[in-house]
């Protein structure tokens, strides 16, 4: 009996290895300083990651890990930046909050474009509204934009307390990233896949780059 019960207790053992999605610990951490990791953005040239926070956005050089510029957003007092995303030669970024105002900045020159009407790549008034984030919110609102992301068959999605579940097609969880640093239990981290890595954030300023484990 103990053969059977001993191959049985193995075959769950390698079952769960083979299930693993990402391998730990983290390949690479990106310090943005103190602040909740809200969005996420990569360059069209896969060289830099742009992070919305809840104090702005900052845009690193991911091989280094260095800061390259700071877009200070400002939504009638509020820094949050919801959504994040840059233009087709990633020359410019647009941030959004809560209230849906968007903002445009120039990578080069660090300045922000009011010119809005020129920017035709950006949300629109009724995508940012179909978004969540309008005129009307409050402050309090929290309308996190990447709760959840796909790779093949595989899903991910932000959990209670920062942490991130990956499931297969059927539901079934696969893998948990939990982050005990947090001390925000509503904060939901961004799910981003990008190049063979599985990237989030934190309430505490970091930004996880984690490689996919191989089939």
């Amino acid at each position: 009996m103990k053969f059977p019960l001993f191959a049985l207790t193995l075959a769950v053992l390698t079952h769960h290895v083979t299930a693993q999605v990402v391998l730990e610990p983290s390949a690479k951490v990106i310090n943005v300083g103190k602040a909740e990791v809200t969005s996420l953005a990569i360059a069209p040239k896969g060289d830099r990651i742009l992070v919305g926070t809840n104090r702005g956005a900052e845009l690193f050089d991911i091989e280094k890990g260095k800061r390259v510029a700071s877009f200070p957003y400002d939504e009638d007092g509020s820094t949050a930046v919801y959504y994040a995303a840059f233009n087709d030669n990633g020359e410019f970024v647009v941030l959004i909050g809560y209230a849906g105002t968007r903002e445009v900045w120039d990578v080069k020159s660090g300045k922000q474009d009011k010119m809005l009407a020129r920017q035709r790549w950006i949300p629109d008034a009724i995508r940012t509204r179909d978004l969540g984030l309008k005129k009307g919110n409050s402050d309090f609102d929290r309308f996190y934009q990447q709760s959840e992301a796909e790779h093949g068959e595989v899903q991910v999605r932000a959990d209670k307390d920062g942490s991130v579940v990956f499931t297969d097609v059927d539901g079934n969880a696969l893998q948990t990233l939990t982050y005990p640093e947090n001390k925000d239990q509503h904060h939901r981290a961004p799910c981003l896949f990008h190049n063979g890595q599985f990237i989030t954030g934190t309430d505490d300023g970091r930004v996880l780059f984690y490689d996919l484990a191989k089939p």
